[in-house]
């Protein structure tokens, strides 16, 4: 564990104050659900997401998308990805995901582009060159809280996102985001 050399004090009501540092660096936003664990004397926090307890799930389900699509297939929460399946998943897997991705998913609308027909194409991981050439990225919304992201991409030539995709990917967010309701 990194030591951040600040200390902090537990007020009478049991409260902590996270040092704004540590929040931004770990994007904690007011409201966002944290799970806590004890292990021996130490005391950890860990921001909570819903789409990594269906672990194998959204696994499996990354990997029918991507076989019946043609297409990367990437799930993730509203920080990372969680799984990606198919060719040049490991430009995916295990990242965080871009502001404009971010943004994206605060919006909670369905995102569309296709370069062949002048789309603009937004990046899903942080720091990555932009070699996608179409994608679909679907909120998962459950109780109009959005836990994170259904997402086709390809970076072949003059690909297009077909409808066919499109339906996929909606009906892969509305059934994880099922599994909350």
């Amino acid at each position: 564990m990194k030591a951040t050399g600040i200390v902090r004090r537990i007020d009478e009501l049991g409260r902590v104050v996270i040092p704004k540092e540590i929040r931004s660096t770990l994007r904690l936003k007011s409201g966002d659900p944290l799970e806590i664990f004890t292990e021996r004397d130490e005391l950890m926090l860990k921001k909570y997401s819903p789409i990594a307890s269906l672990e194998k799930f959204s696994e499996g389900t990354a990997k029918s998308l991507s076989d019946l699509s043609g297409m990367v297939a990437v799930i993730c929460d509203t920080d990372e990805v969680l799984h990606a399946s198919g060719k040049n998943r490991k430009d995916f897997d295990g990242k965080s995901i871009s502001r404009s991705m971010d943004k994206i998913l605060k919006d909670r609308k369905s995102y569309v582009a296709n370069l062949s027909e002048g789309g603009d194409v937004v990046p899903i991981c942080d720091g990555q060159e932009n070699s996608i050439t179409a994608q679909i990225i679907v909120p998962i919304v459950c109780n109009g809280d959005c836990l994170g992201a259904v997402a086709l991409v390809s970076s072949e030539q003059g690909a297009r996102v077909e409808p066919s995709s499109c339906k996929l990917a909606q009906l892969s967010a509305e059934i994880l985001a099922g599994q909350f309701e």
